[in-house]
């Protein structure tokens, strides 16, 4: 127990060493653009929808497993709530009996992603699929299906009290990092603070072990898969919000940084191991350094080959560090 906070308090010091030389680099390289109010209100309303998209990566990594449908699963929560409310709610004409149907939207907007998360869980913990090519089947079923609702057009024009969710502010704090700020604390409570975090926990480090302790793998894999579902059911409405518009091809550049900002803030990719306050110190940082490269002109392409490169390094650097751990503890024995 101490060697894994000792783990975790070295984890965040070199994050927050990341963050600040980050942050001090893209500051010297573009003083008069980035250090701007502007610049920082932007990076505030840019960053919940990859942030929730992030979380519901991170939680199926600390099983082992990954998710690569939560893009295609939050276009398609969003296509079906925006449905609900092009037909059922004028824009331009607020009505009494408007709240319901928003309300409504919503709920299905997150009922969708529940069901799609649970046809996942399902598919890996019954059926047994590897996780990477169940997730990958489920993207591509949804990305075809979403393509056939919409028949590849986007359905835009969204009620003032939507548009708010991903535009608007309390106190001049962006609505959509309020959210984002919830549902983190939500989801570090549940991992930390419920018997089920816990076992995720444990099937991610050691899934036998978890079996004969009397865990139930199957509800731990679908309960993870519901969850991570849930997630991307809030970041398909912070989407819908923000773009005023739902749509099949939303967001598909997001997927790689979700992967990067779990990996980046100490994520295991075999499982077992990794914090919330760890994804969120690593989302600030790929956020700041993103508006940075935009800033400075550095061309999409670039960016994502930088992704790339932080993220096989980071990756580098967890595998020399449990290296060196594992010597250290080998020779201590």
């Amino acid at each position: 127990m101490k060697t894994l906070l000792t783990k975790m308090n070295n984890e965040m010091k070199i994050l927050s060493l990341i963050l600040l030389l980050t942050f001090a680099l893209m500051s010297v390289l573009s003083p008069s653009h980035f250090l701007r109010l502007e610049t920082f209100q932007g990076m505030a309303f840019q960053l919940p929808e990859l942030g929730l998209l992030s979380l519901a990566m991170m939680i199926t990594m600390l099983t082992g497993g990954i998710n690569l449908s939560i893009i295609a699963t939050a276009n398609i929560s969003a296509i079906f709530s925006a449905m609900i409310l092009v037909a059922n709610v004028n824009p331009d004409v607020p009505a009494s009996g408007d709240a319901g149907f928003i309300i409504l939207a919503i709920l299905t907007a997150l009922a969708v992603s529940a069901v799609i998360g649970l046809f996942n869980g399902v598919l890996i913990s019954i059926i047994n699929i590897p996780p990477i090519l169940a997730t990958l089947g489920t993207m591509k079923l949804l990305q075809g299906l979403a393509f056939i609702i919409t028949k590849g057009y986007v359905i835009s024009g969204m009620p003032n009290a939507i548009r708010f969710i991903g535009n608007g502010t309390i106190a001049a704090v962006p609505f959509p990092l309020l959210i984002f700020a919830l549902f983190a604390a939500i989801m570090s409570v549940y991992l930390n603070h419920t018997s089920t975090g816990f076992n995720i926990f444990m099937y991610g480090s050691n899934p036998i072990a978890s079996f004969f302790s009397g865990t139930s793998n199957t509800k731990v894999i679908i309960q993870t898969y519901v969850m991570s579902g849930l997630y991307c059911g809030a970041a398909a409405l912070v989407m819908m919000s923000r773009f005023n518009s739902a749509k099949a091809g939303y967001g598909e550049s997001y997927l790689l940084v979700t992967i990067l900002a779990a990996v980046l803030g100490g994520v295991k990719s075999e499982g077992g191991f990794g914090q919330v306050s760890g994804l969120v110190l690593s989302l600030v940082i790929l956020q700041i350094i993103s508006n940075g490269l935009n800033l400075l002109g550095v061309s999409s392409f670039m960016t994502i080959a930088i992704w790339g490169l932080i993220m096989i390094a980071a990756m580098v650097i967890h595998f020399l560090v449990e290296k060196r751990t594992r010597l250290k503890l080998s020779r201590m024995s």
